[in-house]
């Protein structure tokens, strides 16, 4: 018994034309590999390598000291500035800036902070406990924590 179109409804209509275009589309996208594997290359594309990370140096040691200096007394009256916005003591912006001008300074090592360093200490006597459980000798912590610091500064490059 033949439909006529009076009896079509309009949900119909998009059933049917949903299960004739599926296969259609179907064979479309698996045919599509290729063409996918290229999308986003070509002579327009913006292909660009990231900079060379700067790893764990000490990001002062390319600055003058009088504009590392400056930098500093920047972050510590912005410290203060906010510290007075909320209600607290102003610092001593003087005794604040060479505070942590020669803690950079006396650091063990440039662009390891201490906490850093404490979880390598960490790490070195675990290391060394196991050594011994085993029969082996153990490792001199400060040599050992400085190999390690050392490795880690070559990182970066």
């Amino acid at each position: 018994m033949p439909l006529a179109l009076s009896e079509l409804t309009a949900g119909t209509i998009l059933i049917v034309i949903t299960i004739a275009v599926l296969p259609i589309g179907l064979f479309a996208f698996a045919r599509s590999g290729a063409a996918l594997k290229t999308l986003g290359k070509g002579q327009w594309a913006m292909d660009r390598e990231l900079p060379p990370s700067r790893g764990l140096t000490d990001s002062s040691a390319s600055v003058s000291p009088a504009v590392h200096e400056a930098e500093v007394r920047q972050m510590v009256e912005a410290k203060s500035y906010r510290r007075q916005a909320r209600g607290g003591e102003p610092l001593d912006i003087d005794a604040e800036v060479e505070r942590l001008l020669s803690e950079a300074e006396s650091s063990p090592a440039a662009g390891i902070d201490r906490e850093l360093r404490e979880e390598i200490r960490q790490l070195v006597l675990a290391r060394n406990e196991r050594r011994m459980r085993r029969g082996e000798q153990p490792l001199e912590v400060e040599a050992e924590i400085e190999r390690q610091v050392r490795e880690l500064d070559g990182l970066g490059q």
